[in-house]
């Protein structure tokens, strides 16, 4: 018996060394030689999978079926979203959004007015896709209300980064609702209900602070940069631009009531969950985009398609990052590290949801990825939720997002774009950007855990 323990210690201790190993080597790629993320997780995955034991072989294939299965999920969805994007940006819906909405805020209700702002722009963007989206209208607010630039900014990133961990259909917890197989729309609801916290005091509250001990001066270019007008001839209405955005939404939560309240072979909930399956629900938002925001606007049908297809090259990157996040984690799983951490969480006694959130922390410190650390915590713990209740499946899933933006740093490319576009320094960034991050992931962990306790 004590012969059987030592090995299962010798090959546990193994594993997790070379899971250790893995990510350290990832880490440094990725920051020290500047290699690309899907390359520098290609390394990694054969480093963890050849060191644990497996074949070289085994491991490719592992790679492969694990980028494959993500990429089916996820991929086409991730694709439709950002050509959403593109056409509420390249119609004016977006800005007329904004500039309707920022009417209605003045003096000390102007970072409020932001954060909600930030909310509805990036319901259905990328984060990237996004904060291009917010910056002139977040320097071109701090101008003419003349307040700190930070007390204009911050709120909008809090609005869109939290928007972007917690709340599907962005990639990080549609990925995580896709392996634990929770309900989606649920997710959404539970997601709210932790967002609207988490950017009220990442944003207004923390930007209102933080705007009094640093300074910062706006960059000359950046208006320029940003000054290309809508290509469309007659921008959209509020009111429609509105709808286009939050469609996906409500198609996605009348399938979530549908399943609820309806009989379940009803035709009417039946239909509302087809209609609510994501890829229908953002396949119909961009073809009511494509109709609404653009040929009813007056763009030519060429102009409309080249934005569509202009929308797809930017994410080439985000989709192999997301493949290389999702064959690293199969290679994980083959290599038993889902048992190894069972039987750790096990000894231990930590609860799901702080297991989920340790994880994600640990992976996105490594990576630089909230996608790639989503993607391989939901994974691992896969196999480890497959009894939980839906509501309770659906809380591991945004405590694994709220877990996936703790204190981004040097190796995330978010870091970066606010630098760059804010004319940071490398300590104010981590004032803006990582504190601010973290703020959103700790709300998010608390808030999973008041809500376990009373809906579970």
């Amino acid at each position: 018996m004590a012969l059987s323990t030592a090995a299962w210690m010798l090959h546990d201790t193994r594993l997790m060394l070379c899971v250790l190993l893995a990510i350290a080597s990832i880490i440094v790629l990725i920051s020290a030689t500047k290699l690309p993320p899907f390359l520098s997780i290609l390394i990694g995955t054969f480093i963890a999978g050849v060191g644990a034991g497996l074949p070289a072989e085994e491991v490719a294939k592992a790679f492969s079926k694990g980028a494959g299965t993500i990429l089916g999920e996820a991929g086409i969805i991730i694709a439709l979203g950002s050509m959403l994007g593109a056409l509420m940006a390249e119609s004016g819906a977006a800005d007329r959004i904004a500039t309707t909405l920022l009417g209605l805020g003045k003096g000390k209700s102007l970072p409020w007015v932001m954060a909600l702002v930030a909310m509805v722009i990036g319901l259905p963007l990328f984060f990237e896709v996004g904060l291009v989206m917010m910056v002139p209208i977040i320097f071109v607010m701090a101008k003419r209300s003349n307040q700190p630039l930070l007390k204009i900014a911050i709120p909008a990133l809090a609005g869109m980064t939290t928007l972007h961990a917690l709340m599907p259909p962005h990639p990080g917890p549609l990925i995580a609702v896709s392996a634990l197989h929770a309900d989606l729309g649920l997710t959404m609801l539970l997601g709210f209900c932790l967002a609207v916290p988490a950017v009220i005091l990442a944003g207004p509250l923390y930007g209102n602070w933080l705007s009094k001990r640093l300074h910062v001066d706006e960059p000359a270019d950046i208006g320029a940069l940003f000054s290309a007008p809508p290509k469309a001839p007659r921008q959209p209405s509020f009111g429609v631009s509105l709808l286009i955005i939050l469609l996906p939404v409500i198609l996605m939560l009348g399938s979530t009531l549908a399943k609820v309240a309806l009989p379940a072979e009803s035709s009417v909930g039946l239909t509302l969950k087809l209609l609510g399956e994501p890829l229908i629900a953002l396949g119909l938002a961009v073809i009511a985009a494509v109709i609404c925001l653009g040929w009813a606007a007056g763009m030519p049908r060429a102009e409309v398609g080249n934005t569509l297809r202009k929308a797809l090259a930017p994410i080439a990157v985000l989709l192999l990052t997301i493949g290389a996040g999702g064959g690293l984690k199969q290679t994980l799983l083959d290599a038993g590290v889902s048992q190894t951490i069972s039987k750790v969480a096990e000894g231990a006694h930590m609860p799901y949801l702080l297991l989920a959130w340790l994880i994600a922390v640990a992976l996105r410190q490594a990576t630089g990825s909230a996608t790639v650390a989503t993607t391989t915590t939901a994974g691992i713990l896969a196999p480890m939720m497959a009894g939980l209740a839906a509501t309770q499946s659906s809380l591991v899933a945004l405590a694994i997002g709220a877990g996936s933006v703790f204190f981004c740093h040097v190796n995330d490319a978010g870091f970066w774009m606010v630098r760059e576009y804010f004319g940071l320094q490398l300590k104010q960034t981590i004032w803006v950007w990582s504190v601010l991050q973290t703020i959103v992931s700790v709300v998010g962990l608390v808030g999973t855990l008041v809500l376990w306790h009373f809906l579970t």
